[in-house]
């Protein structure tokens, strides 16, 4: 089990079981000699007993974790919905932040630094509106960035839709 530590905005660990699974499954990224999670991988990682997370010496449930990512991440119980279902369907996932997009998504078999993401995601509540405008937006920096537009539909019972959106010529 990785034992990682949440300090302020980030969660980190410099264990050997960190790197082992980065090496693995490419949890997390190399960053200053230590492996550092996005929000919804150490939620992730936490809920699914893979590893254990502490605040100083004070190890944090996984509800207590959520409530001090909530006033940083309004979206996290959405987007780390989505987070884990690609991942147990075999997807890479990683932070869009550049991109002004929840994730990036690997085709299965790619690995980060290997080839470049196939989708920029983008998750969203099913009652949520999204406007023309806002959905054009989305299409443009996909187009522009030589990626696909994923939009991730998260239902009332936590079911994921997703919609694969390119353009295409006529």
């Amino acid at each position: 089990m990785i034992n990682a530590q949440f300090s302020g905005e980030k969660v980190f660990s410099n264990s050997s079981e960190a790197f082992s699974l980065h090496e693995k499954s490419r949890f997390g990224e190399k960053l200053n000699g230590r492996i550092e999670y996005s929000f919804s991988e150490a939620l992730y990682l936490l809920k699914n007993g893979k590893a254990g997370l502490f605040f100083g010496n004070k190890e944090i449930e996984f509800i207590e974790l959520l409530k001090k990512i909530r006033k940083h991440d309004k979206k996290i119980e959405i987007k780390s919905r989505v987070f884990e279902d690609l991942r147990k369907k075999g997807y890479i996932v990683k932070t869009a932040l550049k991109f002004g997009a929840d994730f990036r998504v690997y085709d299965k078999g790619i690995r980060p630094g290997e080839d470049h993401a196939k989708w920029i995601l983008y998750a969203v509540k099913e009652n949520e509106v999204l406007r023309w405008h806002d959905f054009a937006a989305k299409n443009r920096i996909a187009h522009s960035t030589k990626k696909s537009l994923l939009l991730a539909i998260v239902d009332e019972e936590d079911g994921v839709s997703y919609y694969d959106v390119s353009w295409i010529r006529p």
